[in-house]
Formats: structure tokens, sequence, C-alpha cells
């Protein structure tokens, strides 16, 4: 499935559901049922951001998992005039993806799970193209948050 709509979440955060998938596994007897769900989680007073998994018998479940798994893996984004500070390439595993700097008003060139972090991060102007093949929202949010983690390290 493709990203949903944002959705408030206590106040403080805001999500968006990534993707959603319905996994089977082989057991004796026959096939056991749940789902995983990827979700984006961004502060709305901050620039900060996380991308969580989980897995649950239902949708609802995997979700709950998935947006506390985000919570513990929430990164500060470093963010000047609306836009980050310099160009970054970031790779995760297939997924291959460039972040640039933009001009105020250009507001964000991404697509995909690349945008919604972004747009989550509070970043105004950026543009951003994923080089790989890959239409994996997973792997290309992974790299999304290896390259934002660049901006980090090298502005210390």
């Amino acid at each position: 499935m493709n990203t949903r709509t944002n959705k408030k979440l206590e106040g403080e955060f805001e999500q968006s559901i990534l993707d959603i998938a319905r996994v089977t596994r082989v057991v004796a007897g026959g096939k056991r049922l749940s789902f995983r769900a990827t979700v984006a989680l961004g502060s709305k007073n901050g620039h900060r951001i996380g991308v969580g998994i989980g897995k649950g018998q239902d949708v609802s479940r995997a979700i709950e998992k998935a947006v506390y798994d985000a919570k513990r893996k929430m990164i500060e984004v470093t963010v000047k005039n609306g836009t980050i500070p310099f160009e970054v390439k970031a790779k995760y595993k297939a997924a291959e993806i460039v972040l640039k700097p933009s001009q105020k008003g250009k507001g964000i060139i991404a697509g995909g799970a690349v945008r919604n972090l972004l747009k989550l991060a509070n970043i105004n102007d950026v543009t951003a193209k994923v080089l790989s093949k890959t239409s994996n929202a997973i792997n290309n949010a992974r790299a999304t948050m290896d390259a934002i983690k660049q901006l980090n390290i090298k502005e210390d």
C-alpha cells in the first residue's frame, strides 16, 4: 500500500504510514496471517523524526508497535533557513538517495517515503532523488534517515 494521510498523535507528534503489508508464515497445520506496518513519526514543534516497523495480528496493533519503535529511534534534524545545510548522499541496502539544499520557496521536491519524512521533519525547501531502482518504502526511508544522520555528524 502507498502512503496514507498524516494523523495527529498525542498532540506533540505527527505520524505518516509509509507501508502496510500482509505477511504469512507457514506452520504445521496451515498458514498464520499477520501484518507489518512502517510508520514515520515527526515532532511538530521541533525538527525530530523517526521511522519504526511493527508486526501484529491486526493492522492497528502493528501500527501501535511501529509508533513505539519510531519514538525510540527519533533523531534530530539540522535545518538552516528552512533547508538542509549541505548536500548528502546515503545508501541503505539497495536504496540510494541524494538530498540537496534548495532555494527558499521552492518546496519539497521528492517522492514517496522520502517526501513524507522531509515533511514530518519540518524541512520546507529541499530537493531529493532516489538513485536506485528500488521502490521499497522501508529501505528508502532508512536511507533517508542515514542521510539526515550525516547532516548531524558533519555539522558538529
